[in-house]
């Protein structure tokens, strides 16, 4: 990666090639791989607001919402049992993600996305069959597995696949069919919690094995990315590959960069311990504090608990689940402008805007929760323009996360990760982010009951923190090669003192000067 830079002279390369339909088609099947992560944040929230599952599941959680065991509004979910439901898939997720690295980079970006499907069908057929809360429990860790694997693999082979200029747009496909699969769940819950008898969990549990699927059959049927390609050895495919995803056959000058990447690559014997070089400071700062970021935004405690938190501020269970298919809606839209701007615009411009209209929503939704609810949460449904009220902020709220820090907290570290640190640096990323989902899904229903409204403006803070982060030390990064992408940080105010040249290792310099780098 470094010869690459020194190569050019920090001159910024333009690749030519062309969006072809293939690639385009490529990404969008592989995209699909955040289907199941969207379905289960999605699907989570809805069923344990649904009383069939909590009186069979959670039965002292069903007493507390239903014959008001507790006064406080703020503390009818409030149960470890039930946090460990949905917390427990997050921390299968993490332990899994560091595996895939391995697997990722030794076998392919395909078999990672392979296993993350089979493990995610798996989970989701034993969550549909549960007796017990032990079942659940085993359902929701192999989901984790699942979500692990995939969450590792598909943003990278999405930055690989994608000719640069299009990249950003390619890679928020992923985000996208997150936020398509939340919505799908949302609107699923809606409708089968209306079913008779009161097993329509079941439905939406089991439902999960549909984007599994999707996943596992793209597996199959998707080619490998020409990155993997050659750090596996296979130069010929590789270069037939590079071909037909460009559309043009010049790909020469693209080709020998990645080989040169592939060369440094294959010199690193652990691709962790070199993770902790000192030229790699700037990219492992981001792999850690831009996901721990993204958490902090306080999204997961719409997105997990939507009909939850709805039902707790008074909306009543029918109308909490239409309100998390409303904000699903909104996250679904928002996202495609995020695929619209982000090779226009550019990443600091939406993270900042975005980081400004969350804060300014969280602030308005914690007074308007406060306002009606107090400190001593006395129940009550909200009358008809507050719930409208309180909506439109949170949907407001939900827009600026889902075209800012929703899609760009997997493009930015999937892109600026040199091919030697690749799957250990994204495996870093994943599981930073899984860690701090379930630290937030863990906590969040204990710190709703004890820190009432003011949960909100405690995210808030982060929003604020994440904003100044971007603004002073994050770089753009629209347009530039991936494996360009070292140019950026020697130019950046404060990340140059720890990748310029004089920081290479003399093995690194033998190589470059071999190869004509210097």
């Amino acid at each position: 990666m470094p010869a690459v830079g020194i190569a050019t002279g920090g001159t910024k390369k333009a690749y030519p090639g062309n969006l072809t339909l293939y690639v385009t088609v490529t990404c969008i099947v592989a995209a699909m791989g955040g289907l199941i992560f969207g379905y289960d944040i999605g699907i989570s929230g809805g069923v344990t607001s649904m009383d069939s599952f909590l009186e069979k599941f959670f039965p002292s959680v069903f007493r507390k919402k239903n014959q008001k065991e507790t006064t406080n509004q703020y503390c009818q979910y409030d149960s470890e049992a039930l946090t460990l439901f949905t917390s427990s898939l997050y921390l299968a997720a993490l332990l899994s993600s560091l595996v895939a690295s391995t697997v990722t980079r030794r076998f392919g970006r395909k078999l990672s996305m392979l296993f993350g499907g089979m493990l995610f069908c798996s989970g989701a057929i034993i969550n549909a069959a549960a007796k017990n809360v032990l079942m659940l429990i085993l359902g929701r860790i192999l989901l984790g597995f699942g979500i692990g694997f995939a969450n590792q693999s598909v943003p990278l082979y999405l930055s690989e696949m994608a000719p640069y200029k299009y990249r950003g747009a390619l890679n928020i496909g992923f985000q996208l069919s997150i936020t398509v699969g939340i919505l799908i769940a949302n609107v699923l819950n809606f409708f089968f919690a209306k079913i008779k008898g009161g097993w329509g969990w079941r439905l939406s549990l089991g439902g999960a094995v549909v984007p599994a699927l999707i996943i596992t059959v793209g597996a199959f049927v998707l080619p490998d990315t020409p990155n993997s390609m050659i750090e596996r050895g296979c130069h010929d495919e590789a270069r037939h590959q590079l071909k037909r995803i460009r559309g043009i056959d010049d790909i020469d000058e693209e080709f020998n960069d990645l080989v040169t990447a592939s060369v440094a690559s294959n010199q690193v014997e652990n691709s962790w311990t070199n993770l902790l070089k000192q030229k790699y400071r700037p990219h492992l700062t981001m792999a850690i504090l831009i996901p721990f970021f993204q958490q902090l935004t306080g999204i997961n405690v719409i997105m997990f608990y939507a009909p939850v938190l709805f039902d707790t501020i008074g909306f009543g269970s029918e109308a909490a689940l239409m309100s998390a298919v409303i904000t699903g809606c909104v996250f679904v839209s928002a996202t495609v402008v995020s695929i619209y701007g982000v090779d226009k615009w550019g990443r600091r411009l939406l993270f900042l805007e975005g980081g400004i209209q969350m804060l300014i929503c969280q602030i308005v939704v914690a007074a308007a929760i406060g306002a009606k609810f107090g400190v001593d949460g006395d129940p009550g449904l909200l009358p008809r323009w507050y719930a409208i009220v309180v909506v439109l902020f949170i949907c407001i709220y939900v827009a600026g996360f889902a075209w800012s820090w929703g899609p760009l907290g997997w493009l930015v570290p999937s892109e600026i990760f040199p091919l030697e640190i690749r799957s250990a640096a994204q495996s870093v990323n994943v599981s930073v982010n899984m860690f701090f989902t379930f630290v937030v899904a863990q906590v969040f229903l204990v710190m709703l009951c004890h820190m009432k409204f003011g949960l909100f403006l405690f995210f808030a803070f982060f929003v604020l923190l994440m904003s100044i982060f971007v603004a002073v030390f994050l770089p753009e990064t629209k347009g530039i090669p991936i494996e360009e992408m070292n140019e950026v940080w020697k130019t950046h105010w404060y990340w140059k003192r720890f990748v310029h040249d004089k920081h290479l290792d003399d093995g690194e310099r033998v190589e470059m000067v071999k190869g004509g780098g210097f």
